[in-house]
């Protein structure tokens, strides 16, 4: 396609008197193409050259990481740090323009929020996260007030585990709340509505642990998965803008990713951008509002959770038994058989 300058070039020689013939010679274009100039005039919209601009240099990297990423995808929030790191001084939204032009917007479901006072709920959930054929978990649990996530990855979703990672976010956000909400965890919850409605039958461990720790178990209504719809959302940004990002790195540097190297580069991200970043809903910092709603969350009990009757059973010692029999002198013998008649 001719582009803007050309067709300047073509009319203003022409205007000069030159020829068809000439013009096009001059110019490394047909004669017909002088000619729809001369008729139609510049005026008409030809394509402009494009110009390299700030983001010019990081097309490659961008289209890489999108593609190593694949069939997820990485937002633009992460990759302009990326970018960032390597030079570029541009602005976020010139990324995001781009971006936005390499797949297809999706229409938002219509969510409804239920905000939640200070201290009163957290919501957690597990995720499931795959890396090359290797499976791990995710426990996330996340402050409804504030907005404060807590996260780690295991490989198993015993009781055990998500006993030991609730004492791990109570500690990590200071206190206790005072509901924590659920889906139908086969660790939480062994029966809905088992003694009528909304009477349902609990875990014997998670019903100790509430105990000790002061909170009350609740479950969201059943196939309404949104009304813990934080930690939904929670889960998806994990998702989004932390694991995907992390394993098309790897992926691109041809490296192992380790539970070990997941959790810790996990709890960076949660501590220097999770709960760092203006919230889209509070349009607050999560460790900010978090300090708010420490002052409302339940003290530590000061104790550890009773053991699981797993834990019980295999903190038992076996009787030790020998396993070669008592060897004795003959002489012993002989004190034996004293006074016997042969």
């Amino acid at each position: 396609m001719l582009k803007q300058e050309e067709a300047v070039e073509i009319s203003v020689l022409l205007k000069q008197g030159m020829g068809v013939r000439e013009v096009a010679r001059r110019c490394g274009v047909s004669r017909n193409t002088v000619r729809r100039v001369r008729d139609e005039g510049c005026g008409r919209r030809y394509k402009r050259e494009a110009r390299e601009g700030k983001l010019y240099g990081f097309l490659d990297y961008i289209r890489e990481r999108l593609a190593a990423a694949a069939p997820d995808w990485i937002p633009a929030s992460v990759m302009l740090r990326e970018i960032k790191a390597l030079g570029y001084t541009g602005s976020h939204s010139i990324l995001r323009a781009h971006m936005a032009s390499l797949r297809p917007v999706r229409e938002p479901e219509p969510l409804v929020r239920f905000e939640t006072e200070a201290g009163r709920q957290m919501q957690v959930d597990w995720a499931e996260f795959r890396f090359d054929g290797i499976r791990w978990f995710a426990f996330v649990a996340v402050l409804g007030f504030s907005r404060w996530v807590f996260g780690r990855f295991v490989d198993n979703q015993r009781f055990e585990t998500l006993r030991d990672l609730h004492v791990a976010a109570f500690d990590s956000m200071g206190g206790v709340p005072r509901e924590a909400l659920y889906d139908n965890m086969a660790t939480v919850v062994l029966k809905r509505d088992a003694e009528g409605k909304g009477r349902h039958q609990f875990h014997d461990g998670m019903l100790s642990l509430s105990k000790d720790y002061g909170f009350a178990l609740r479950l969201c209504r059943p196939y309404r998965a949104r009304t813990k719809g934080k930690v939904e959302r929670g889960i998806r940004y994990v998702r989004e803008s932390f694991f995907v990002p992390l394993r098309a790195e790897f992926r691109q540097r041809g490296e192992p990713l380790t539970l070990d190297i997941v959790n810790a580069r996990f709890a960076t991200w949660q501590r220097e951008i999770a709960n760092r970043r203006v919230h889209g809903t509070t349009k607050a910092r999560p460790d900010v509002r978090l300090i708010e709603e420490q002052a409302r969350l339940l003290p530590l009990p000061g104790l550890k959770p009773a053991p699981s009757p797993r834990e019980a059973l295999a903190k038992k010692v076996p009787i030790a038994r020998p396993r070669t029999p008592i060897q004795r002198p003959l002489s012993a013998y002989d004190v034996f058989s004293a006074g016997v008649s042969p």
